[in-house]
C-alpha cells in the first residue's frame, strides 16, 4: 500500500519503518527541515533498539522516504497516518493543535479518497472533530479512523511487528477493511484485530495506560506499607503475580513512573472526563502517589545520613526506563534536584541518556563516562534506572571506589542477603 506518516517523532518513525519493512511504500513527513535532512543522512533523532537498522534497510530498498512536502505525500498515498505530538496543556488536557493543523493541511491536499488515521493519542471524540474539520476543507471522499498505538519504549519494533492486539476505530466499512488488510501480515500468529467505534478506540489507549499506571502506584503503596511492618514486598508481589486474576506485569515497586505516555495520559483522561462532569477519583490518587514516590529514595538517604550536605551521591541511570534515552518525567530529575537542594553533589551515569539529560537536569549535575567512574569517592550509590549492565556489577570494585559502601536501590535489583555478605549497607524499596 501507499502510506504517508505525518510526524517523525517516536511513534511516526517506528510506524513508518515497520510498515515499510512489510513491503509498503511509506513517506514520512515532517515540517522540521533539519530533522528530515538528518533522517535522509541516516541519523535517527531518538534511541530505540533496532530502529536505526530498520530505517537504513528500508531507505536502501527505496520503500521508506522522508519529506517536508505534505501535499505530495497525501496525493500519492491512500492511507495517511497522523502521528504528531499531543503534549499536556497547562491544565493537563491533551493539546490537539498539531493534530488539528495537520488535518486541515492534508484535507486541502486531497486528490481523491483517503483514509485519515489518528495514530496520535487523542481524547475521546477527536475523530468526530477531525471529520468536521476535513469536511469543511475538501469535497473529496474520505474516512477517519482511530488506530491507537500500544508501543513500549525499548521494545517498540517488536511490539509493532508482533502486537498483542490491533485496535481500529472505524464507522466506515470500506476504511475498516483497508485497515484490516494493512495489519493482517502483523497478526498471522492470532493476535486479534479489534474493530469498534472511534470513541471506544480512543478511550482504549487511555484505559490501558491508566491501568498500568495504577498498578505501578498500587505496588509502590504496598512497598511503603511493607516497610512499616518489616515485610518484604517481593514476597507480596510474587503472591499477587501468581493469581490468574492479577498476573505479573507492572507489579515491580520503584521510584515512580515517568516517560511521555503515563503521566500525560493519566492527566488527559482525568481532564476530559471532568469536562463531561465525571470526577476520576482513582487516577487522582495514582498521580499523587507517583509524585511522592519520586522523592522516596531521597527520604531514605536523609534517614541514613541525617544530612546530605557535602555528600556525593553517584546515580546509576537517568532515563525513565532502560533501553531508551527519554528523560520526560524521569524520576532521576526529581531525585537529583532534591539531593542538590539538600547540599549534596550528584555524579550521574546513563548508557544512553546523557545527551538528553543535560537539557533537562539541574546544571550542577556532573556526568561520568562510565558506571564505575561515577563511584569514585561517592558516599552513596543511587540506582534509578534498571539497565541490564547494572544487574551484575563487580561489587568488590564498587566497595573499593566508594567512600562509604551504601547502596540506595530504587529498583530492587539485588538480593538483600547478597548485599550484606558483600559488605554493603543496602537500602531498597519495600524490603
Amino acid at each position: 500500500m501507499k502510506i504517508a506518516v505525518v510526524g517523525t517523532g517516536y511513534v511516526g518513525l517506528v510506524v513508518g519503518a515497520c510498515f515499510a519493512e512489510n513491503g509498503n511504500d511509506v513517506i514520512c513527513v515532517d515540517k522540521d527541515a533539519a530533522k528530515i535532512r538528518a533522517l535522509r543522512r541516516g541519523r535517527i533523532p531518538i534511541y530505540e533498539p533496532g530502529l536505526d537498522e530498520l530505517v537504513a534497510r528500508n531507505r536502501s530498498e527505496k520503500r521508506l522516504t522522508f519529506s517536508t512536502a505534505l501535499p505530495r505525500a497525501v496525493r500519492t498515498s491512500t492511507i495517511v497516518f497522523i502521528a504528531v505530538g499531543t503534549p499536556s496543556g497547562e491544565d493537563g488536557s491533551a493539546d490537539l493543535k498539531h493534530v488539528l493543523a495537520v488535518a486541515k493541511d492534508l484535507a486541502r491536499a486531497m486528490n481523491g479518497y483517503k483514509v485519515i488515521v489518528a495514530k496520535s493519542t487523542v481524547p475521546a471524540g477527536t475523530s468526530a472533530l477531525l471529520r468536521e474539520i476535513i469536511r469543511r476543507e475538501t469535497t473529496h471522499p474520505f474516512s477517519v479512523v482511530s488506530n491507537p498505538e500500544f508501543l513500549k519504549q525499548g521494545a517498540a519494533i517488536d511490539d509493532f511487528m508482533r502486537p498483542d492486539r490491533v485496535v481500529i476505530g472505524a464507522e466506515d466499512p470500506r476504511a475498516a477493511e483497508l485497515m484490516r488488510s494493512l495489519y493482517s501480515p502483523f497478526t498471522r500468529t492470532g493476535a486479534p484485530i479489534m474493530v469498534m467505534d472511534c470513541a471506544s478506540a480512543e478511550l482504549s489507549k487511555y484505559a490501558a495506560n491508566a491501568m498500568l499506571a495504577t498498578r505501578i502506584s498500587f505496588m509502590n503503596e504496598m512497598a511503603n506499607v511493607c516497610e512499616h511492618f518489616d515485610a518484604d514486598v517481593d514476597e507480596v508481589r510474587r503472591t499477587l503475580a501468581s493469581d490468574s486474576r492479577v498476573g505479573p506485569a507492572f507489579l515491580f515497586p520503584g521510584v515512580g513512573y515517568g516517560g511521555s505516555c503515563f503521566p500525560k495520559d493519566v492527566k488527559a483522561l482525568m481532564k476530559f472526563s471532568q469536562q463531561k462532569g465525571y470526577h476520576f477519583k482513582i487516577l487522582e490518587a495514582v498521580e499523587a502517589v507517583n509524585k511522592s514516590q519520586k522523592s522516596r529514595l531521597v527520604e531514605k538517604m536523609m534517614l541514613h545520613f541525617k544530612s546530605l550536605k557535602g555528600k556525593t551521591i553517584a546515580m546509576w541511570g537517568l532515563a525513565f526506563k532502560p533501553r531508551t534515552d527519554d528523560m520526560r518525567e524521569a524520576p532521576a530529575v526529581v531525585i537529583a534536584k532534591e539531593v542538590l537542594s539538600q547540599g549534596g553533589r550528584v555524579v550521574a551515569y546513563d548508557p544512553q541518556a546523557e545527551k538528553t539529560a543535560r537539557v533537562v537536569m539541574d546544571k550542577r549535575v556532573t556526568y561520568a563516562s562510565g558506571a564505575y567512574e561515577a563511584l569514585k569517592g561517592a558516599d552513596g550509590l543511587a540506582i534509578v534506572t534498571e539497565w541490564n549492565e547494572f544487574r551484575e556489577p563487580d561489587f568488590a570494585r564498587i566497595r573499593a571506589l566508594m567512600r562509604e559502601p551504601v547502596i540506595f536501590d530504587g529498583r530492587n535489583l539485588f538480593a538483600k542477603e547478597q548485599m550484606r555478605a558483600e559488605g554493603f549497607t543496602y537500602i531498597s524499596i519495600g524490603r
